[in-house]
């Protein structure tokens, strides 16, 4: 069944310790069965790594790390005469913070327990490993991007 009208837009708090927005998006994907608390000792956890192994600002590394994993461009499908086409579009800016922090949050989890026990430990290496360009949360959207460059010959059907 279609949604009715648009979704309405819900704010967000800014988080306690930062008193920065993202974070407490962060804090809040990271969260598992309602545990905030849980969360946010994680995600401060987290920060306290980063800052202990890069003896910078956790928080200007946590933003360029964003800015590193935010995607420009997404294919989204489009049916035209019987076929969908898979058409490259622009991604506006709320759905790249979301997108962003969706994809550190799920590379975190994916990370390897050999070399990481906690999940603080995870989302940390993550963190310093976005700021360089590297880790899972990048390589997801270098391929998303690879892919919209690759079917940009469907671009003329952008609605």
């Amino acid at each position: 069944m279609p949604r009715r009208g648009q979704a309405r837009i819900r704010k967000t708090k800014k988080d306690p310790l930062y008193g920065d927005l993202m974070v407490a998006k962060l804090i809040n994907r990271a969260m598992r069965d309602g545990k905030k608390s849980v969360a946010q000792k994680q995600v401060y956890g987290a920060f306290d790594i980063v800052k202990e192994k890069s003896s910078g600002d956790p928080l200007a590394q946590f933003h360029q790390a964003l800015a590193n994993i935010r995607p420009s461009m997404e294919v989204r499908p489009r049916r035209v005469g019987g076929a969908a086409y898979q058409v490259p579009m622009p991604v506006r800016g709320a759905r790249q913070d979301a997108l962003a922090i969706r994809w550190m949050v799920e590379a975190a989890r994916t990370r390897s327990n050999s070399e990481f026990h906690t999940f603080a430990d995870k989302l940390a290496a993550e963190i310093l490993e976005a700021v360089k360009e590297e880790g899972g949360a990048v390589k997801k959207k270098t391929d998303m991007e690879r892919v919209a460059e690759a079917n940009r010959a469907f671009s003329h059907f952008r609605w």
